[in-house]
């Protein structure tokens, strides 16, 4: 575990089952890493359950804002709007008093509020959702697994940016491969906007060092060993995520070098934003916990924007793809 405080907002009314797996997901996470603060944000009464269970030091690490309202998992992402769970998170990180924010509430509306509340990076016009996944020959980076789920190719081809970056920055791939998942690996597979989108990532500037590798397939996500980093609409990245958890659930587990993907990183927003599932359960949201530590501790939101200013500097894609029609 790497040292270093880290002071994370926790969503305690996020999830299909929070309360109460939040809280003890958020238990977990204190009690296994010592240098982790929690900034609770939700209902005092449920605060109080999870810091009475904690000893005396562990509770010197634990902070409360007293927030009682939620945006529930089938409301619009506007909802995001008004004071809520989710919102009062977001504005502990803008203002500084947590480091990073952690929720497993409505995707939609944890994106919008860390958009409203925290902006998005240059040239970030729909931030992307990206999770991990112990492939065969290393990890993986997919997104966007539920952000964008409509992306124009112009999009794509940004998240591929933005996804090389992040698994140099997090995952420290060295020069990464990234490729765009369709359904078949020759040139002119796939529908209108996988089509559009394999000319513009042919030429576009990738930053750390990464390259393009071309279109590929689903079991190429599982494996590992075409891409480091594939790129795909929010819709199709979600259902596939998703696919692959039950195939592990079917197998009797997860590959021994790591778990499916818990949390997602929310790239494209300047702040430390992780989302974890609707339904996710105690050690679900241990792992969001951890991850947002981690890429605190690594100072990926800043290096992940250094990146992505240098590839500004010679990225000469045409810009005016974005007026495209949508599929």
């Amino acid at each position: 575990m790497e040292p270093g405080a880290a002071r994370i907002a926790v969503d305690l009314l996020g999830g299909d089952d929070a309360p109460a797996v939040v809280v003890d997901g958020a238990l977990r996470a204190m009690r296994a890493d010592p240098d982790l603060h929690l900034l609770l944000v939700g209902p005092t009464e449920v605060a109080d359950e999870l810091i009475a269970a904690l000893d005396p030091a562990q509770r010197a690490r634990i902070t409360v804002r007293p927030v009682r309202d939620v945006v529930g998992m089938a409301d619009h992402p506007s909802a995001a709007r008004a004071e809520s769970t989710v919102r009062a998170a977001v504005t502990a990180v803008r203002d500084g008093t947590a480091d990073a924010l952690v929720s497993a509430g409505a995707t939609g509306a944890t994106v919008t509020a860390a958009v409203l509340g925290l902006g998005r990076s240059p040239e970030i016009r729909q931030p992307a959702l990206a999770a991990t996944l112990p492939a065969v020959a290393g990890p993986v980076v997919l997104l966007d697994v539920g952000g964008s789920l409509e992306p124009r190719p112009a999009t794509l081809a940004r998240h591929a940016v933005l996804g090389a970056a992040y698994a140099a920055v997090a995952h420290s791939i060295a020069a990464p491969r990234v490729g765009l998942l369709s359904v078949g690996t020759e040139a002119g597979k796939g529908d209108r906007v996988r089509r559009a989108t394999d000319p513009l990532l042919a030429v576009e500037p990738l930053p750390g060092g990464a390259r393009y590798v071309g279109l590929v397939e689903g079991f190429d996500v599982a494996l590992g060993a075409r891409a480091d980093v594939v790129v795909t609409d929010g819709f199709t990245g979600n259902v596939l995520l998703k696919a692959i958890e039950g195939a592990y659930a079917m197998a009797g587990g997860p590959p021994a070098q790591g778990g499916a993907p818990r949390a997602a990183a929310l790239l494209g927003v300047v702040g430390t934003v992780v989302v974890c599932h609707g339904s996710a359960r105690a050690d679900d949201v241990a792992s969001g916990i951890a991850l947002a530590a981690h890429l605190w501790r690594r100072r990926a939101t800043d290096l992940v924007s250094a990146l992505l200013d240098g590839n500004a500097a010679t990225n000469r894609t045409d810009r005016s793809t974005d007026t495209e029609v949508r599929t």
